[in-house]
């Protein structure tokens, strides 16, 4: 397998079907997600199969991707800032800077079609996820200030020996992962239903912007150069294997931690957790970390008089209407925090899941409208970006098996695989996606370095409950 078979074959630029009266504006950026400008882009990809006859006689991959950018260019024109790019205003005099989206500025979203002589076994079957992979996404090492001068959006569609992978890189600053997916839901339900086969999903983007109540939609970063607030991040050597709990582990998991308060999934968080630092062999006394990415759109309460939302222009306290709900399920942009709790290892290690899961729990169940609020208000005091070495030695859960991640089929059939790019990975990270099969099971992709990944890999009580591929 040879790392550097990629083939270039073309590259195009992909604009909005149709114009968009909302793009004339300026798409201001909020803190959550201006927080994020120092991260990487998200890259995630799946892997599809070639279709055979039964599914569609007519396959080949010319015509995939001739219907493939049709049904981006339609889908742009609802998620038209991703055919934008970001644009920086410096003010010397005053130290700061202004980040936002430009709808209309540069080409478009980048589309590249290339060609790897590779099988599908050669991409899932080995026991850690070949580098290979890293070369399936644009955007390489990119972090999300980048997104200046690269498109906010590049598709790269890879034609293997036998199948198909689609990467999509999305700047991070401008969507989370509730929004990526949404983008790809979209994308494919339009591909499809260009082909008769589906109609087009009612549930499109709000575009909107949520801004705290009282402050201004404006913000302006107390910087005004990237040495200040930009920092890029190169990972340590990492092993990256991908682990599946079946519906039935999970419940077993669950019935482990003992509470009915505590969820499935806290319960899976929190053996992952003492599974990760029991193979690490970190002393009894140190201070181990177990940090969560949460969804603000169900947590979210209006205040009195609403939460101020809207377009350009020099904002007033009461110049918005209030979002009602103030975030939707389909709100477009980042609108995430990452929670974060903390035990001495001797203290994780020897207390059963149960002990360990409640404090998930409890992290989550106080994580409420009104804590949200407090820390955009304290952000917007003190703007602090996120950087990825924050985070390296934390064991840190990101995604959500909830996305429907398989039902992106785009005519071809149900994916074999997801799998994602370099980005966004340190010392611990682990990310959550649904189990192809469904039915509450969950894929894990965890990073470690190689020494841990090996402990974890003989680690009896963690193999027992889960099968990797």
């Amino acid at each position: 397998m040879n790392s550097n078979a990629l083939k270039h074959i073309s590259e195009c630029f992909i604009k909005p079907k149709y114009s968009v009266d909302d793009s004339i504006s300026p798409y201001y950026l909020t803190p959550w997600n201006l927080s994020m400008l120092s991260a990487h882009y998200i890259q995630k990809g799946l892997l599809f199969a070639k279709p055979s006859d039964t599914i569609d006689r007519n396959y080949s991959i010319d015509n995939l991707i001739d219907s493939l950018k049709e049904s981006l260019s339609v889908a742009l024109v609802h998620f038209y800032p991703l055919a934008g790019q970001l644009s920086i205003q410096t003010d010397e005099n005053r130290h700061e800077c202004l980040v936002f989206v430009d709808c209309n500025k540069g080409p478009g979203a980048r589309f590249i079609q290339a060609s790897l002589d590779l099988t599908i076994s050669d991409v899932v079957s080995p026991c850690y996820v070949p580098p290979v992979v890293h070369s399936l996404f644009d955007h390489d090492r990119a972090v999300n200030y980048d997104g200046q001068v690269r498109p906010l959006l590049s598709v790269q569609v890879t034609q293997l020996l036998v199948g198909v992978f689609i990467g999509c890189s999305v700047n991070h600053a401008v969507v989370d992962s509730t929004s990526y997916w949404h983008f790809w839901n979209e994308w494919s339900s339009i591909h499809i239903a260009a082909n008769g086969d589906q109609l087009l999903s009612a549930s499109l983007p709000t575009h909107k912007r949520w801004f705290p109540d009282g402050h201004d939609p404006v913000i302006r970063l107390p910087y005004t150069h990237p040495n200040e607030f930009i920092s890029r991040y190169e990972a340590p050597p990492l092993k990256e294997r991908f682990f599946h709990f079946s519906s039935r582990s999970i419940a077993t998991l669950k019935w482990r931690a003992n509470s009915d308060s505590i969820s499935s999934f806290q319960a899976l968080t929190a053996f992952v957790w003492k599974s990760i630092v029991r193979a690490s062999h970190r002393p009894n006394n140190e201070l181990t970390k177990c940090k969560l990415a949460v969804n603000n759109r169900p947590r979210l309460d209006p205040p009195r008089g609403g939460p101020r939302v809207g377009q350009l222009g020099p904002a007033t306290k009461n110049d918005w209407p209030p979002l009602d709900p103030p975030l939707p399920l389909n709100y477009f942009g980042t609108s995430i925090n990452v929670l974060c709790t903390s035990t001495i290892v001797g203290e994780l290690l020897n207390h059963d899941l149960g002990w360990t899961a409640s404090l998930l729990h409890e992290l989550v169940a106080n994580y409420s409208s009104k804590s949200i609020r407090n820390e955009v208000d304290q952000w917007i005091e003190s703007p602090v970006l996120y950087t990825l070495d924050m985070l390296d030695g934390c064991i840190t859960m990101a995604s959500s098996p909830r996305f429907d991640v398989y039902g992106n089929e785009f005519g071809l059939g149900k994916a074999v695989a997801v799998r994602s790019g370099y980005a966004n990975k340190f010392d611990g990270s682990v990310t959550a996606y649904p189990g192809r099969e469904g039915g509450g099971s969950v894929e894990l992709e965890i990073c470690l370095p190689p020494d841990s990944m090996s402990a974890l890999e003989l680690d009896e009580e963690f193999m027992a409950a889960t099968t990797s591929h």
